[in-house]
Protein backbone atom coordinates (compact mmCIF):
# COMPACT_ATOMS: atom_id res chain seq x y z
CA UNK A 1 0.00 0.00 0.00
CA UNK A 2 1.07 3.48 -1.15
CA UNK A 3 0.58 6.45 1.32
CA UNK A 4 0.47 9.99 -1.09
CA UNK A 5 0.91 13.39 0.92
CA UNK A 6 0.44 16.90 -1.40
CA UNK A 7 1.93 19.86 -0.28
CA UNK A 8 2.30 23.14 -1.80
CA UNK A 9 -0.81 24.46 -1.90
CA UNK A 10 -1.98 28.37 -0.94
CA UNK A 11 -3.34 31.63 -1.79
CA UNK A 12 -2.11 33.14 -5.28
CA UNK A 13 -3.28 36.14 -7.65
CA UNK A 14 -4.59 35.36 -10.78
CA UNK A 15 -1.71 34.64 -13.22
CA UNK A 16 0.34 33.67 -10.33
CA UNK A 17 2.15 30.45 -10.22
CA UNK A 18 2.14 26.90 -7.49
CA UNK A 19 4.22 24.17 -7.68
CA UNK A 20 2.21 21.02 -5.91
CA UNK A 21 4.22 18.28 -4.98
CA UNK A 22 3.44 14.73 -4.12
CA UNK A 23 5.79 12.77 -1.64
CA UNK A 24 4.45 8.82 -1.66
CA UNK A 25 5.82 6.60 1.39
CA UNK A 26 6.81 4.01 -1.16
CA UNK A 27 8.41 3.60 -4.56
CA UNK A 28 6.11 4.91 -7.15
CA UNK A 29 8.32 2.94 -9.63
CA UNK A 30 5.70 1.34 -11.78
CA UNK A 31 2.77 3.38 -11.65
CA UNK A 32 0.85 5.52 -13.04
CA UNK A 33 0.22 9.07 -11.04
CA UNK A 34 -2.45 11.92 -11.52
CA UNK A 35 -3.46 14.94 -10.52
CA UNK A 36 -7.06 15.76 -10.08
CA UNK A 37 -9.35 18.55 -8.70
CA UNK A 38 -12.77 19.25 -6.80
CA UNK A 39 -13.59 22.53 -6.79
CA UNK A 40 -17.30 23.27 -4.41
CA UNK A 41 -20.45 21.86 -5.84
CA UNK A 42 -18.38 19.64 -8.72
CA UNK A 43 -17.38 16.17 -9.60
CA UNK A 44 -13.76 15.51 -9.08
CA UNK A 45 -11.91 15.49 -12.58
CA UNK A 46 -8.53 14.58 -13.97
CA UNK A 47 -6.08 17.69 -14.07
CA UNK A 48 -2.93 15.88 -15.61
CA UNK A 49 -1.58 12.14 -16.05
CA UNK A 50 2.33 10.86 -15.89
CA UNK A 51 2.24 6.67 -17.03
CA UNK A 52 4.97 5.19 -15.60
CA UNK A 53 7.13 5.69 -18.70
CA UNK A 54 6.73 9.14 -18.77
CA UNK A 55 3.97 9.49 -20.95
CA UNK A 56 1.74 12.75 -20.09
CA UNK A 57 -1.75 13.80 -20.35
CA UNK A 58 -3.54 17.16 -19.80
CA UNK A 59 -6.95 18.01 -19.33
CA UNK A 60 -7.85 20.79 -22.12
CA UNK A 61 -8.56 23.53 -19.74
CA UNK A 62 -4.59 23.28 -18.61
CA UNK A 63 -2.98 22.36 -21.39
CA UNK A 64 0.08 24.81 -21.99
CA UNK A 65 -0.16 26.13 -18.29
CA UNK A 66 0.21 22.91 -16.22
CA UNK A 67 3.07 20.50 -16.54
CA UNK A 68 3.12 17.10 -14.50
CA UNK A 69 6.25 15.56 -14.01
CA UNK A 70 7.46 12.93 -11.53
CA UNK A 71 11.09 11.68 -9.86
CA UNK A 72 11.14 8.34 -9.35
CA UNK A 73 14.26 8.33 -7.28
CA UNK A 74 12.61 10.85 -4.59
CA UNK A 75 9.13 8.74 -5.17
CA UNK A 76 7.58 12.34 -5.75
CA UNK A 77 5.32 13.64 -8.37
CA UNK A 78 4.66 17.36 -9.34
CA UNK A 79 2.43 19.92 -10.70
CA UNK A 80 3.59 22.67 -12.32
CA UNK A 81 0.94 25.56 -12.61
CA UNK A 82 1.47 28.68 -14.19
CA UNK A 83 -0.88 31.47 -15.14
CA UNK A 84 -3.50 29.98 -12.86
CA UNK A 85 -7.06 31.36 -12.90
CA UNK A 86 -10.01 31.89 -10.58
CA UNK A 87 -11.32 28.23 -11.81
CA UNK A 88 -8.24 26.77 -10.95
CA UNK A 89 -9.73 26.91 -7.51
CA UNK A 90 -10.11 23.68 -6.24
CA UNK A 91 -9.35 20.96 -3.80
CA UNK A 92 -6.05 19.47 -5.64
CA UNK A 93 -5.37 15.53 -4.93
CA UNK A 94 -2.69 13.39 -6.23
CA UNK A 95 -3.35 9.47 -6.96
CA UNK A 96 -1.69 6.64 -7.70
CA UNK A 97 -2.57 3.68 -9.97
CA UNK A 98 -1.33 0.33 -10.39
CA UNK A 99 -2.91 -3.21 -10.97
CA UNK A 100 -6.52 -2.19 -10.69
CA UNK A 101 -5.47 -0.65 -7.62
CA UNK A 102 -6.25 3.34 -7.03
CA UNK A 103 -4.26 5.39 -4.00
CA UNK A 104 -5.53 8.70 -3.46
CA UNK A 105 -3.62 11.92 -0.80
CA UNK A 106 -5.53 14.35 1.65
CA UNK A 107 -5.31 16.57 -1.05
CA UNK A 108 -3.86 20.39 -1.07
CA UNK A 109 -5.88 23.25 -1.17
CA UNK A 110 -5.30 25.71 -4.24
CA UNK A 111 -7.06 29.34 -4.16
CA UNK A 112 -6.85 31.90 -6.81
CA UNK A 113 -8.27 35.31 -6.49
CA UNK A 114 -8.90 37.70 -8.73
Amino acid sequence: QVQLVESGGGLVQDGGSLRLSCAASGSIFGFNMGWYRQAPGKQRELVAYISSSGNTNYADSVKGRFTISRDNAKNTVYLQMNSLKPEDTANYYCAAHYLGYDYWGQGTQVTVSS
